[in-house]
């Protein structure tokens, strides 16, 4: 028979193994500071783009940040208060504009029929990597998470793949709103972010009608556009298929289509001369390959100013290129981009489209039609984006099944900037709040003001009315007009005794006595006149 434990060996061992389980708890704790300062240094701004200020926060983010911190205080160094670079805080007025337009864009979306889904806001690494050409380095990738490499998404557009491979989606025509993240260099004055909203619009699953579905992404984007009024744009237009023919018939390799198509995509912001330079000595393209590519690049039609060809006579252009239309991409590229504008002419919005060769948009997942919306003369670039991607659903399928896929994204944060501006030009009044009706009294009664607003509230009418006891009427007009309040109910002792309130039009100070129990259907008749 073994022999058993004393009491003093088992309270030794009680002690070992205790010491071996703080032991533990250390090391594990250990790991987690060493993982977090590892995920710190892999998303902090390279040397180049850090600022001083940056550099001495970073500082403050490792494990021993406490420690550090006691120590900065110790020295009389002050915290730095501030937001992350690329990303900004909105305030009421702000995000007043902000909501408005966010309504404005999914009545649009809704007016076309399409419903809304929710994606998380990380991906696995994997589902994002390989999406986005040489965009992928601008990836927010996150440390491992209990054995999940993750990422922030840098678009809404996998993840929507990844979504109806995932859930075997037949055919679904979605909207989604969201926040995206790009490890980018940030222009704040023109809407470069690293965080930032994007709102898509997509359709996915089978369909005959072809190159309806692609116009009619181009259409939402019109119809945004004008409803929110700032000023003339066009949206660019044109399809992969052409351009990768143009790249065959001037002699790409075609392992390098994706790489010239990159290059090409800068046209919008440099010059022919720099986008052939990194052509030839970054890409290693021939330099007589790259003239020729030069040559096609230039062609672009569209309506009146700055164009000197209708889009229907540079479709007329390519049709007798010879040379272009014995490529059978090229020639069926340019059917499409026919038969596309034929639709854009029937949805009225020919004036609004430019067919244009150099539009190239850079993300590996676009396979035929692509387009960009641009104001003209406004230093923001484009404000939408997006196109035809077949394949990009495959990818994520078990099967490898191909879903046709077409759709656009608008860049809220670029729209937000020209809203801004012109609100500013034209010295709009600010407004932070959409309430409909204040409720004031030069006497006090808090009890019969609220009584008031209770009634308005319960039908639906937007009111609000002052915490204090007591407030000087003046001072409440003054709050109504500085906040596009259209009506102020005023609540006396005597007209109350008789059951009335007295209704003020802030516009042109007309009062009216209304009794209490008419007063809802009163300001509703009122405010929807």
């Amino acid at each position: 028979d073994s022999e058993l434990p004393t009491s003093s060996a088992m309270e030794d061992y009680e002690t070992r193994a205790k010491n071996a389980e703080e032991q533990l708890a250390e090391l594990k704790l250990q790991l987690q500071s060493l993982e977090g300062l590892v995920a710190a240094q892999a998303s902090a701004p390279t040397a180049a783009e850090a600022s001083p200020a940056e550099t001495e926060a970073a500082v403050s983010t490792g494990p021993n940040a406490f420690k550090k911190s006691a120590k900065e205080k110790s020295k009389g160094q002050a915290f730095v208060l501030k937001t992350p670079k690329g990303m900004r805080d909105y305030g009421p007025e702000q995000m007043f504009i902000r909501n408005f337009t966010f309504e404005t864009i999914v009545d649009v979306f809704r007016k076309h029929g399409a419903v809304t889904i929710e994606t998380p806001v990380m991906e696995l690494k994997a589902t994002l990597t390989g999406k986005y050409g040489e965009d992928s380095k601008l990836i927010y990738e996150m440390a491992d998470q209990g054995g999940e490499c993750l990422a922030l998404r840098y678009d809404l557009t996998v993840p929507f793949a990844r979504y109806v491979a995932q859930n075997n989606v037949k055919f679904i025509k979605r909207y989604h709103i969201a926040r995206v993240y790009r490890r980018d260099n940030p222009k704040m004055e023109s809407g470069r972010y690293r965080e930032f909203y994007q709102c898509d619009f997509d359709i996915a699953g089978e369909y005959s009608g072809k190159m309806f579905p692609d116009a009619e992404c181009i259409k939402i984007v019109a119809d945004v556009l004008d409803k929110l009024d700032l000023g003339r744009y066009v949206v660019k237009v044109n399809t992969r298929k052409l351009l990768d023919g143009v790249f065959a018939v001037c002699g790409v390799p075609e392992d390098k289509f994706r790489a010239i198509s990159s290059a090409v995509d800068k046209l919008d912001k440099a010059p022919w001369s720099e986008v052939k330079t990194e052509m030839v000595e970054v890409k290693g393209l021939d330099p007589a390959i790259a003239d020729k590519i030069g040559e096609y690049v230039q062609y672009r039609g569209g309506e009146g100013e700055p164009f000197t060809q209708t889009n229907a006579e540079l479709v007329a252009t390519l049709e007798a290129n010879a040379e272009l239309c014995a490529n059978p991409l090229a020639k069926e590229g340019i059917a499409d981009m026919k038969l596309l504008l034929e639709y854009c002419d029937i949805m009225n919005i020919t004036d609004k489209v430019s067919f244009d060769l150099s539009l190239a948009r850079g993300l590996d997942y676009y396979t035929g039609v692509i387009y960009e919306a641009v104001f003209m003369g406004q230093a923001v670039g484009s404000v939408a984006g997006g196109g035809r991607y077949d394949e990009l659903v495959g990818m994520f399928h078990k099967k490898g099944k191909r879903t046709p896929c077409v759709g656009v994204s608008l860049g809220i944060e670029r729209l937000f900037t020209l809203i801004e501006a012109k609100r500013k030009r034209e010295q709009q009044p600010a407004q932070t709040r959409d309430t409909q009706v204040l409720i004031a009294s030069g006497e006090g009664l808090i009890k019969e003001r609220v009584q008031v607003a209770t009634v308005l509230w319960d039908a639906g009418i937007r009111a609000e009315t002052s915490y204090k006891n007591k407030s000087k009427l003046l001072t409440e007009f003054q709050t109504a007009e500085d906040n596009l309040i259209p009506c102020v109910i005023i609540v006396g002792s005597g007209e109350w005794a008789e059951g009335k309130v007295k209704v003020r039009a802030v516009a042109d100070r007309a009062e009216e006595d209304v009794p209490v129990a008419d007063l809802a259907s009163y300001l509703g008749a009122k405010l929807a006149a």
